[in-house]
């Protein structure tokens, strides 16, 4: 059974539970005491979850007064557990802060407050209840992630939730833009050259009862699995 690393995030259960229910195991990681030299060396997959923002400096930006911090010690740590993964071609999952996480590692930038910046943006954080479909994305043909979402794509469109208020900007080297909200703003993107490199903004995790992207952990999994 593939190992897959999570980072540790404040609400940990869904992610754990969409990973085992997708065939995997699970070791939750510890930034204060692990390294992320150590963690690629030790485990099959990397997940990078949800959170709070991560500091604008990383990415040679000026603090936007919307910016919430990430607990001390956690972006350095994901950056750096990142770039290694992606050194290594480990397969890398990155779930809403995750794909900024990912992104930055690359290079790339954030818009800091969608709705401050982007003012004819639809809502992004809509927090009604986990489940509550925010808006549709719309999934580029011929991606990893549209192979993988082919029984939940109407056309080029996918209903998912939605709790973020930042979003990929500048995309980083070797990423490419594998969704977008109806507005423009970045919902996914992958890495074609690695086995199994994605990051989506929404939170799939959520679901892992009722399996509507369920495919999503099962591909990452399945990567996981061929590493082994």
């Amino acid at each position: 059974m593939p190992v897959i690393a999570i980072a540790p995030c404040s609400k940990q259960h869904d992610y754990e539970e969409a990973v085992r229910r997708a065939g995997g195991d699970v070791r939750i990681l510890d930034y204060q005491t692990d390294r992320p030299e150590d963690v690629v060396a030790e485990v099959d997959g990397v997940l990078l979850p949800g959170g709070d923002d991560v500091l604008p400096s990383l990415y040679g930006a000026t603090t936007h007064p919307a910016f919430e911090p990430a607990e001390p010690g956690r972006d350095r740590f994901e950056l750096e557990l990142a770039q290694r993964a992606g050194d290594a071609n480990i397969p890398l999952f990155g779930i809403c802060r995750g794909i900024q996480v990912l992104n930055i590692a690359r290079g790339g930038t954030l818009v800091q407050d969608i709705s401050s910046e982007l003012p004819d943006s639809i809502p992004h954080v809509v927090s009604d209840t986990p489940f509550t479909i925010a808006h549709d994305v719309w999934v580029t043909e011929g991606t990893l992630l549209h192979q993988l979402l082919r029984e939940r794509i109407d056309g080029d469109a996918c209903p998912v939730n939605s709790r973020h208020h930042q979003a990929v900007q500048k995309v980083g080297a070797g990423l490419i833009v594998s969704a977008t909200a109806p507005d423009g703003v970045v919902e996914a993107v992958e890495d074609p050259s690695k086995r199994f490199c994605v990051g989506v903004q929404w939170h799939p995790e959520n679901f892992y009862r009722t399996g509507e992207f369920r495919a999503l952990f099962e591909g990452f999994i399945a990567a996981a699995r061929e590493r082994t």
